[in-house]
């Protein structure tokens, strides 16, 4: 089983804040923390996502009709790249990009822009997930 937990700078990263905020949130008991053995302060994996989880910041409600899509990223449009018939829509969501193919008819009649405000709405049936591959988290075989 892997190790899930993760150094201040590491969960800094994965929070979106800097190692002194974390360092804050510890003190504050916030987040529990513990040592290694080594002595470096380290957090649990599963505290870590608890945290993370309950203090996402919901996006801006965009949308004004029901979906069944549950994943739903709120962004800015930072590039469109069209030719005659495809579009390229690039969108930053957060600390996110999320690119977008479709046909340049539909980039016109949605009206895309850099600046302008998008969701990138994502209903999948395959979602693939990867783990780092580092010396305590030896890559694994397929499943």
């Amino acid at each position: 089983m892997p190790d899930t937990s993760f150094r201040v700078r590491d969960a800094a990263a994965l929070l979106g804040v800097s190692d002194d905020t974390v360092r804050r949130l510890i003190e504050h008991g916030d987040l529990p923390a513990a040592k290694d053995d080594a002595g470096r302060i380290v957090l649990d994996g599963v505290a870590l996502a608890d945290y993370a989880r309950e203090r996402a910041a919901r996006p801006p409600d965009v949308l004004t009709g029901a979906t069944s899509a549950r994943n739903q990223f709120v962004g800015l449009v930072t590039a469109v790249t069209c030719d005659a018939v495809m579009a390229e829509v690039e969108l930053q969501c957060g600390p996110f990009t999320v690119v977008s193919l479709m046909s340049s008819r539909s980039v016109a009649r949605l009206g895309l822009r850099p600046g302008s405000l998008a969701v990138a709405v994502v209903k999948a049936t395959t979602v693939i997930i990867d783990t780092p591959a580092t010396p305590s988290h030896p890559s694994g075989g397929n499943a």
